[in-house]
């Protein structure tokens, strides 16, 4: 094996006839150790190796789960998407997955294993953006989204009060503890932040589930981390509900940029498929421009709120018989 080659693995997810995984392939990367240390210099040092890498463009790779295995090649920036049916019933839960970059004539540079999450058969699925929805980033403001990230470690980084106990009292709504409701995070954040976001989601105790994030970035674009366009975010959430038709999606985001927006043109196209969207007031600004578009989306007969905190969003679930 090539020890300057690497392979991430994200976590996966689907269903019998239709599973996802995504990763990525890198030929040099900084080698990071997750750090949780107040010291500013750590910090900034561990964050900026995170950007420290280089893409392996054009290389094969090679998918093996439950006996099947699957080709493909990364793009030109290093990313894998591997989508594919089962030949044999897939159990809910979480499966191993392994992927192997190769050379041309298959020999093994790198393998990692990674997972992949098959939701049981529940009533409500949840989509959430991160940034100021969830965790506090100041996304809205360059200088102090760069702050928080800087000066901040996966175990200092804030989530909003509450946010998490209404995320898990969702997560068992409407079923049992061994077979949660699947929640999904969209991010405008980069896959550099993977890890990072996973640990501070675990830290903060906020439900298991899977990350779809934002194309990689260099050091030298490291000042617009967070930036992504309304189309990009768009995709990202139409394949979500395009994997599972059958369940009713629960959306939460926040004003502070384009959620509002974007869930009200899903709803507009999938009315039947959503049953409620979450915007958090972050810019009181906005208020108004935020409220006419849930009054768009309520017209669609799916509930929605606009809430200050996440007392007034817990409260509204357990008013719509979302949480029981």
């Amino acid at each position: 094996m090539n020890k300057s080659v690497s392979v991430k693995v994200y976590h996966g997810y689907g269903h019998t006839q239709n599973l996802v995984v995504y990763g990525h392939v890198f030929k040099h990367k900084a080698k990071t150790k997750q750090v949780f240390s107040n010291n500013l210099f750590i910090n900034i040092i561990h964050l900026l190796k995170l950007f420290i890498l280089k893409p392996y463009p054009f290389v094969k790779v090679k998918l093996q789960f439950f006996g099947q295995t699957i080709y493909n090649k990364t793009e030109g920036d290093g990313f894998f998407k591997f989508e594919w049916s089962a030949e044999t019933n897939i159990p809910a839960g979480w499966h191993d997955v392994t992927v192997e970059a190769l050379t041309d004539d298959d020999q093994v540079l790198n393998v990692r294993t990674g997972k992949i999450y098959v939701p049981h058969i529940t009533q409500y699925a949840f989509i959430s953006d991160v940034d100021d929805t969830v965790m506090i980033s100041h996304s809205a403001t360059i200088g102090r989204r760069l702050r928080e990230l800087f000066i901040k470690n996966p175990h200092t980084r804030k989530t909003f009060p509450n946010a998490s106990s209404h995320y898990q009292q969702l997560a068992l709504s409407h079923t049992s503890a061994n077979q949660p409701n699947p929640f999904f995070y969209v991010s405008s954040s980069e896959w550099n932040l993977y890890d990072y976001l996973i640990e501070t989601f675990k830290f903060n105790k906020l439900p298991d589930g899977a990350f779809l994030l934002n194309t990689l970035k260099r050091w030298k674009d490291l000042i617009k981390t967070g930036k992504t366009g309304h189309e990009g975010k768009l995709l990202r959430v139409m394949r979500i509900l395009d994997a599972f038709p059958n369940q009713k999606f629960v959306f939460f985001g926040d004003n502070s940029q384009q959620d509002p927006a974007i869930y009200s043109s899903i709803v507009e196209k999938y009315p039947q498929n959503i049953e409620a969207v979450y915007i958090r007031n972050i810019r009181p600004e906005k208020e108004e421009e935020t409220k006419l578009l849930l009054k768009k989306i309520e017209s669609q007969k799916v509930y929605a709120c606009l809430f200050n905190n996440s007392e007034e969003a817990i409260k509204h679930s357990k008013a719509i018989g979302l949480i029981q």
